[in-house]
């Protein structure tokens, strides 16, 4: 049993003028996602500025969206760190809280050998029971999970049983299934690459562009699924220039803005991470109107 099949949203965390994560608007983005198809909600992703969170705040907001959602859907919680030691500590406390399952980023700055992280995802694996979804994406950790490493891991360690790629490498990902030979489940990273990734046997997407977009993001998936190949695939490619948009500056900068622009006040970004440029703004406005969305 996968653990999801279709869209997960990497959510947001809203925040006050202040800073403080504002709970509030957490759970009326969480009723929202549920009411529009949603399949599961990633919380505390590299989308929920989990980098910028105390450890405190990184559980309660966990502890938020587990007692909100109520087993309505799932809920999978990030935990990764690039502290084995902390990865662990968040997991077993996640667990604790009641996820449903655990998004693990590969070690980020000091980076990993492979054999560095099969030891890293085996240590965290073996302190606690839930589901481990392993996230790949070298583009921000500059740490590659080679195929012969993700196999290695989901063949080895009970609970590692999905992957999220987000390489942009298609090729790759091919290569994965290819040699993981139904032993892994796979979830598109790439919200440009869903259909790709569900043409090799994927179950879905942990999807950005679902914050803004979770019924077409669920949509694409499902059709997909039910063997609807070509309505499926003319999501894909009509999302492909607010995806482009989504993107043009750092994640979450561009899809906190539109989520303001939509009038959910999600708030400001946390240093490093600041407003974006207003040519950008203009291109992501364009973007979302020429796909169908209200703007506030």
């Amino acid at each position: 049993m996968a653990i999801f099949e279709g869209a997960g949203v990497a959510i947001v965390t809203p925040m006050k003028e202040n800073g403080e994560v504002n709970y509030e608007k957490l759970g009326e983005l969480l009723e929202y996602q549920i009411a529009n198809s949603t399949d599961a909600i990633i919380i505390c992703g590299t989308t929920g500025e989990s980098s910028t969170l105390t450890h405190e705040e990184h559980l309660d907001v966990i502890r938020y969206a587990i007692d909100k959602v109520a087993k309505r859907i799932p809920v999978i919680a990030g935990t990764g760190s690039n502290c084995t030691e902390t990865a662990v500590y968040l997991s077993q406390e996640a667990e604790k809280a009641g996820a449903d399952a655990l998004l693990l980023v590969t070690p980020y700055y000091n980076k990993a050998t492979q054999k560095g992280l099969i030891r890293h995802y085996t240590t965290i694996a073996n302190s606690v029971k839930l589901p481990i979804i392993l996230y790949n994406v070298p583009g921000r950790t500059g740490c590659n999970i080679l195929p012969e490493t993700a196999v290695t891991l989901a063949k080895n360690v009970e609970n590692i049983v999905a992957i999220k790629e987000a390489s942009g490498n298609i090729a790759q990902v091919a290569k994965l299934m290819s040699l993981a030979d139904g032993c892994i489940d796979l979830y598109s990273g790439e919200d440009g690459q869903v259909v790709p990734a569900l043409s090799l046997g994927g179950k879905g997407v942990i999807s950005v562009l679902s914050n803004i977009a979770p019924k077409e993001t669920h949509d694409m998936v499902m059709l997909y699924l039910e063997g609807k190949t070509k309505e499926s695939c003319d999501i894909q490619l009509k999302a492909i220039p607010l995806v482009d948009a989504l993107f043009c500056e750092v994640n979450p900068i561009p899809v906190k803005t539109a989520l303001n622009l939509m009038g959910f006040e999600v708030g400001p970004l946390r240093g490093p991470l600041c407003e974006m440029e207003e040519a950008n703004v203009q291109k992501l406005i364009k973007a979302m109107k020429d796909f169908g969305i209200a703007l506030a």
